[in-house]
């Protein structure tokens, strides 16, 4: 088998070419002064409610649109007065109780705004009354003469706000207070709209006073039964999200068949370390030298031995799991464990667990991977992430970790479920179960996220009825299952790849996502709901290493302004062509915004790999991907986006399915390949600024030749520092990095 290479080089940094024209109409439109004055009508009783409302300074309007909104498609014109319209927005869902996808888009604008776009829009009216006959169609609207000919002083507006107007029209059905349907039925962690409003003294005009360690970001608090009843009877248009604090875990299916564990095992020596978050742990189990415990539950909550089966097994398998489980040995070795219990096995807060997560990934900061079995009987919302898999964004944003979560379980005899929290946390790797046949477990609860975003990602064995999972419990050994059980076999992985492979944390995720997706390359909305991308490969070396007849290598960068792009990739050539099949997995930790709900990551990084074209840098990528190409106009529906290229979405997987009449390609005058990185904001301008990206790429050989040698001597020709992924040299310099010298 071939090493995975390591590609080490420059990528180039260039700014967008792209500059916005004047404002234009869709294909097919119309815009008419029937629908501006409906519209107008909207706004006058947002005016009206508003100015009556002494809560806010301003005013909170929802934005009714006709489908799935890209950026470029929000209102810039109706909302303009003061800030830039994309600068108010607070919120964005989809809307409730339709067939089909349409956003809901929440703005916190100035009073004197909506006044301006009122009379903006009347002006707009009498424009389209007076020049073209009450109604303007796409054609008439898009011929620069039409709109050249118009005195726009004459009617007290701009051109650019007159064509703004129209083209936010368009897109809008109508202006509302918004709509939310929240009915907890007990304690809740409760987000409200950014109104620049100090959230204390905004409850309390309500007359809901919270004290400080009620609250958890300048937006997020948490609520008793009898506020929270206040809060959505007097001022329920405040609230951008809320849920149950409470929560129940998810059930996990297992047979107790308890026997006393006979193993015995050596002291830990320099074996990397993996941070657990679970239940409490049995320090008194045959593994005990190698778990450092910290009991993080309050001392005044009383704690049974039934709190420490679920901790104590997670924590054997990450320690001991193949010594367990023979046939599931993955090559990876023992590993420390870090455990922190921060709940009983009973019901927890998730108030109380978010704080605690966040003081122990500050307080250790050595540990780069963290597994978290923990998970929500309740299902995710559609519209917004948890706050428990925002926080878990955040974090992993902030820091260089990552965590591994399981999947959520429901009983085997119940009706479908959606995963609950916080395995919707994006950046996370999210691991469902299945059986030996790799078919999904029955317990499995389906993705995805905010109905588009792929969760879980991965899937592993998790144990089933036919082949349970042995692990290691206070009472000795007992036979489980659920995903919890498989989830600590990937931060195995993860960690074996990271901590002694030495590979950044986006490369470790590729590698791991790219081997569970192998050729078939499915990333349809049915192929990922249950299993995510695939099933992870059993050893470690099926991710390491690629057969004969491939070449694979991973390359990592940084993004520092639009494009990020290198067209210096040597493709070995015969017979002057390219007798390959291409495939490319990227990841990256982007930053998130709970509060803009469906519209939650920040960044979109967009990947375009193959053979370059011409001097221009123009890449014939290999799924066709033209998103963003800027030699010529490609529009595309916000949503077939999505769907066809995971717009938006923080992994990005490009493929060629293999088939068996496949034809060489065909080598340009360069000779070269290419590989461009997009990066494009939703909000702030800066907010991808120096993010992290990896890329794993496999190229297969049509006729079955090994040709990685003479991959290995072009690349090194052109610059590129090559090192393979080799796994007995990283295992040595891995131990005599972690040795200790003593001094005389």
């Amino acid at each position: 088998m071939n090493d995975v290479l390591q590609l080490k080089g420059r990528f180039e940094q260039k700014s967008s070419a792209n500059r916005p024209g004047a404002p234009t109409l869709a294909a097919n439109q119309k815009v008419s002064v029937q629908h501006l004055e409906s519209l107008q009508k909207d706004l006058l009783e947002m005016e009206r409610f508003w100015k009556s409302n002494d809560l806010l300074n301003g005013a909170l309007i929802s934005v009714y649109y006709k489908k799935v909104a890209a950026k470029s498609n929000r209102i810039s014109g109706i909302f303009s007065k003061g800030k830039a319209a994309n600068d108010t927005i607070v919120g964005a869902k989809f809307r409730e109780n339709s067939e089909k996808h349409k956003h809901v888009i929440t703005h916190f604008v100035t009073l004197q705004s909506v006044e301006h776009a009122i009379r903006s829009i009347t002006r707009v009216m009498q424009i389209l009354n007076d020049e073209f006959g009450g109604q303007v169609d796409t054609e008439t609207f898009n011929n620069k003469g039409n709109i050249a000919k118009i005195n726009f002083e004459l009617y007290g507006i701009t051109k650019t706000l007159f064509q703004q107007i129209v083209v936010d029209a368009s897109y809008v059905e109508k202006f509302d207070l918004g709509e939310g349907s929240f009915n907890p039925k007990k304690d809740a962690i409760v987000t409200l709209y950014d109104t620049k409003t100090d959230v204390k003294e905004l409850l309390r005009k309500l007359g809901i006073r919270v004290s400080a360690d009620r609250i958890l970001d300048e937006y997020t608090i948490l609520l008793d039964e009898d506020y929270l009843e206040i809060l959505l009877r007097d001022a329920p248009y405040l609230v951008a999200m809320a849920v149950e604090d409470l929560s129940e875990f998810t059930p996990s299916d297992f047979r107790e068949n308890f026997r006393e564990s006979a193993f015995e095992i050596p002291n830990p020596t320099n074996e990397p370390t993996i941070g657990v978050i679970d239940t409490l742990f049995d320090e008194r189990v045959y593994f005990g030298d190698w778990v450092e415990y910290h009991d993080m539950v309050d001392e005044n909550i009383d704690k049974t031995s039934n709190d420490t089966y679920h901790g104590t097994a997670v924590s054997s398998l990450i320690v001991d799991g193949p010594r367990l489980n023979p046939e599931l040995d993955d090559g990876c070795g023992r590993f420390k464990v870090r455990h922190f219990g921060v709940a009983t096995a009973r019901a927890f807060s998730s108030f109380s667990i978010i704080k605690m997560i966040r003081e122990i990934i500050s307080q250790n900061r050595d540990i780069h991977v963290w597994n978290l079995s923990l998970g929500s009987d309740e299902e995710v919302n559609q519209n917004f992430i948890s706050a428990e898999g925002a926080i878990l964004d955040q974090i992993q944003f902030d820091n260089d970790v990552i965590f591994v979560i399981a999947g959520t379980n429901k009983p085997s005899t119940a009706p479908m479920k959606k995963i609950g929290a916080p395995a919707d946390s994006l950046n996370s790797v999210v691991v469902n179960s299945v059986g030996i046949n790799n078919e999904p477990a029955l317990y499995s609860r389906e993705g995805v996220v905010l109905s588009f975003f792929a969760k879980p990602d991965v899937s592993y064995y998790g144990g089933t009825p036919e082949k349970w999972m042995k692990v290691c419990e206070p009472l000795g050994e007992a036979n489980v299952s659920g995903t919890s059980y498989a989830a600590p076999w990937i931060s195995r992985k993860l960690s074996y790849l990271i901590d002694v492979m030495d590979l950044p944390r986006e490369v470790a995720k590729a590698m791991l996502i790219d081997s569970a997706l192998g050729w078939e390359n499915k990333t349809d909305y049915d192929s990922i709901k249950l299993k995510g991308y695939g099933v992870v490969p059993q050893n470690i070396e099926n991710i390491l290493k690629s057969s004969n007849d491939e070449i694979k290598f991973v390359i990592s960068g940084v993004s520092e302004q639009y494009n990020s792009y290198n067209y210096n990739f040597p493709v070995p050539i015969s017979d002057e062509k390219y007798p390959y099949i291409a495939k490319a997995t990227m990841c990256y930790f982007p930053k998130t915004s709970r509060n803009q709900g469906v519209d939650y990551t920040n960044t979109e990084l967009d990947l375009y790999f193959g053979r370059v074209k011409n001097d221009k840098g123009d890449i014939i990528t290999i799924n066709d991907n033209q998103q963003s190409m800027e030699s010529e106009d490609h529009p595309m529906n916000e949503e077939e986006a999505r769907r066809l290229f995971r717009k938006w979405d923080n992994v990005k997987h490009i493929g060629e399915i293999i088939r068996p009449n496949a034809r060489a390609k065909k080598v340009y005058e360069n000779k070269l390949w290419g590989m461009s990185i997009k990066t494009k904001e939703r909000l702030q301008p800066r907010d991808g600024e120096g993010i992290r990206f990896g890329v794993v790429v496999t190229l297969r050989e049509m006729n079955g030749v090994n040709r990685i040698e003479d991959f290995i001597q072009q690349c090194s020709l052109r610059g590129w520092l090559v090192n393979r992924v080799n796994v007995e040299n990283r295992i040595d310099i891995y131990q005599t990095a972690e040795e200790t010298v003593e001094f005389e």
